[in-house]
């Protein structure tokens, strides 16, 4: 029914500032609009699921972002880093702080979703901890999974794509700087049809 309430993390203090709160904290919750045509959620529970709640069947479309977990250690190392100002002893605590919660409860919302994006480095990464530079999109590929690969035009992909190919029946794999695009291509047709199918409900 379109109802709800939101609310935001504020991630650092170009985030906090507009809202006069400190970085780290939530806004307050607002309510969602009875007329939202669609809900677009960006974050790391979308998909969850335990013996008490089951987000993921309320979701229409879900995409996972999946992480490669060198390229995620050297873009959080940077991050928070130069972003945050926080040293590398303290992102190194962190990550392995979190470690439990990314084997339970992050990994297993990937095998629920619709479509998952992986971006895979193709330059070395074997020490995310003395890495100077992240990976460029140019220097990656993207391996794209689709849950139920029914009614996905993988040869018109393929064309569009440039230099795009299959590597199973239900994956696509693309150069890095093709992700933009390849969202486009393949979830345009998939909105259009939720929406027609809103309307006609």
């Amino acid at each position: 029914d379109g109802c709800g309430k939101v609310r935001k993390y504020l991630h650092d203090a170009g985030e906090a500032e507009p809202f006069g709160q400190q970085p780290g904290t939530f806004t307050p919750w607002q309510e969602i609009t009875t007329t939202t045509d669609l809900m677009f959620y960006e974050g790391l529970h979308g998909a969850y699921a335990d013996d008490r709640i089951d987000i993921a069947k309320q979701v229409d479309l879900c995409v996972g972002v999946v992480p490669t977990i060198n390229l995620e250690w050297i873009q959080k190392l940077h991050r928070d880093q130069k972003m945050r100002g926080y040293s590398q002893e303290a992102v190194t605590d962190t990550i392995l702080r979190r470690m439990p919660d990314y084997v339970s409860h992050l990994c297993p919302q990937f095998s629920r979703t619709h479509v998952n994006f992986q971006r895979v480095p193709i330059v070395d990464t074997s020490n995310p901890f003395i890495a100077r530079d992240i990976p460029t999109a140019d220097e990656s590929m993207v391996v794209i999974r689709f849950a139920n690969p029914k009614g996905i035009d993988f040869q018109y992909l393929i064309n569009i794509l440039h230099g795009a190919m299959m590597t199973r029946p239900n994956t696509l794999v693309v150069p890095g700087g093709k992700m933009g695009l390849a969202m486009q291509m393949i979830f345009t047709p998939m909105v259009l049809r939720l929406m027609d199918h809103k309307r006609r409900a």
